[in-house]
């Protein structure tokens, strides 16, 4: 045993010479090397932001396909999981720092999986600077947004353009020699404008398919389900109160003070989470499913005494990689829903209701469904 003892303490010892002598002076050596090339002041040029763009972008070095910076970090928003940093998040966390600091990253990366991105990498430091240039001005700009082409309101404003030229043609103009294509015209834009109105008059409130960018880059695909993460975990409050509630950084932590680092996000994201814990700074995640302030719903009442499972509302949350809105919530739903649901009669919740208990009992009914113990009546939701 102390032969073991001994063994592990020459160990240690060959690991921290090792770091003194060898690692530390060499990463001291990097860091003076870069400094003293970057240390020159320069004022950028136009055209030196649109060649950091090109750098960026993948657009110098062809025959070196491995240095395309935003295959890896998006620079435009997106509606899927992209597991390494937006392109906007490295620019800010740079944004004061300098051109040196971010050439040691690029070229000589700590951890694994950018080690082995980067590892062929080969940049100068004319190169680096403008690069460094062309995130700064993205820090300040953020990430471009996809807007398609023609939009519902687009579409709508041209229709309604055509209804009106086809009025007046028909009334006054008379450009049109065939009437016939004015009552086209008028028949099409008034069955498009009178449909998008009474859709969109329907969709006021509602927020289905909503899917924010999330402040950390959270799979409940991994967690539900790769890992079988119980809902109710992180979700704790949902079996007692109105809420569902976000999880503390204290529950994250119950996994991650062991698991550091992801097998496809790399440190990058659970280092936001570690860094809010340590910090006591709770993360500001931000609320997918979104009711009217007049519409009373509660987990505890459809968790607890209902036995509705997460998914029903939630959709198949144990696939998704980025959280959205499944359903539409509207109260058509809901009632759809209350009118087709049995309940456990056999809950405690429900003893005060002795009537239907005598008639379940007595076998004259043999299902319950919520809208016959007050599912559908309307202060029930709107009190």
């Amino acid at each position: 045993m102390c032969s073991f003892l001994n063994i592990k303490k020459v160990k240690y010892l060959l690991v921290l010479i090792f770091l003194t002598f060898v690692i530390i002076p060499i990463r001291a050596k990097i860091i003076q090397d870069a400094d003293s090339v970057f240390s020159k002041d320069r004022t950028l040029k136009a055209e030196d932001l649109i060649r950091g763009e090109r750098l960026f972008f993948g657009l110098v070095y062809l025959q070196n396909q491995a240095i395309n910076c935003a295959s890896c970090h998006n620079v435009r928003e997106s509606d899927t999981l992209n597991w390494s940093p937006d392109a906007i998040e490295i620019a800010k966390k740079y944004q004061n720092k300098s051109a040196a600091d971010l050439s040691i990253v690029l070229l000589k990366p700590a951890g694994k999986k950018m080690a082995e991105v980067h590892k062929e990498f080969k940049l100068s430091p004319e190169d680096i600077i403008m690069i460094k240039g062309y995130m700064d001005q993205l820090a300040d700009s953020g990430l471009k947004q996809n807007k398609p082409v023609i939009t519902n309101l687009l579409l709508f404003i041209i229709a309604s353009f055509l209804l009106l030229f086809s009025i007046v043609d028909l009334m006054i103009s008379k450009i049109l020699k065939r009437n016939w294509i004015n009552y086209v015209i008028l028949l099409i834009t008034t069955i498009f404008i009178t449909y998008t109105l009474v859709i969109d008059g329907i969709a006021i409130g509602r927020s289905q398919d909503y899917s924010p960018l999330q402040p950390v880059k959270f799979s409940h695909a991994i967690h539900a389900g790769q890992n079988k993460t119980d809902c109710i975990y992180c979700h704790s409050s949902a079996k007692s109160s109105k809420t569902a509630g976000f999880p503390a950084e204290s529950v994250c932590m119950n996994c991650h003070f062991v698991v550091r680092s992801g097998t496809r996000s790399g440190v990058s994201e659970l280092s936001k989470v570690i860094s809010a814990y340590e910090n006591m700074k709770s993360i500001e995640w931000i609320k997918v499913h979104n009711l009217p302030d007049h519409v009373f719903f509660s987990h505890a009442q459809h968790v607890s005494a209902g036995g509705v499972a997460c998914q029903e509302c939630h959709g198949k949350v144990e696939e998704m990689d980025v959280i959205g809105q499944v359903k539409d919530l509207s109260m058509g739903w809901c009632i759809n829903c209350h009118r087709t649901k049995n309940i456990n009669f056999q809950n405690k919740f429900y003893t005060e209701y002795k009537d239907l208990g005598d008639k379940f009992h007595k076998g004259e009914i043999d299902t319950v469904t919520v809208d016959m113990v007050g599912g559908i009546e309307c202060m029930k939701c709107h009190y």
